[in-house]
């Protein structure tokens, strides 16, 4: 068996492609529009041929999206969890779980999953300002 992806909904497709691509780096790697339904699908992974999340937009619609504990979170590991969390930050995305202990940090997506974020290999030395950082948030 093979991780293929993982679906989320997105309300505002540009805001989600802007986080997704912009602001967590990842590529978008197939789009697939559905007139007749109405929807496009659009895959992005970290590398080609790695999992990946599969954004589903649905035209027109007004529906809104609540994510929640029921769906979980995506997971992402990362070369530097503080350069990243910095970044994110500067971009205006808030840490809803701070990177303390140098391993894991969680943020959310404009649609409101939360994502994991995981230092790869070994924590990295616990330092400010993150030491200091009380939660923003659930995740």
């Amino acid at each position: 068996m093979k991780f293929l992806h993982t679906m989320v909904r997105v309300s505002d497709l540009e805001e989600s492609l802007n986080f997704y691509i912009n602001q967590l780096g990842l590529i978008e790697t197939k789009r697939v529009d559905v007139p007749e339904g109405k929807f496009t699908l659009i895959y992005l992974a970290t590398a080609l041929g790695e999992p990946e999340i599969e954004l589903t937009h649905n035209w027109g619609s007004t529906e809104e999206y609540k994510g929640g504990r029921n769906f979980g979170h995506i997971a992402f590991a990362v070369d530097d969890i503080y350069q990243l969390c910095q970044k994110l930050m500067d971009s205006g995305v808030v840490i809803n779980r701070p990177p303390r202990c140098g391993h894991m940090a969680f943020i959310k997506s404009p649609d409101g999953i939360s994502v994991e974020l995981l230092q790869t290999g070994e924590a990295l030395a616990p330092q400010e300002p993150w030491l200091s950082m009380e939660n923003q948030g659930t995740w």
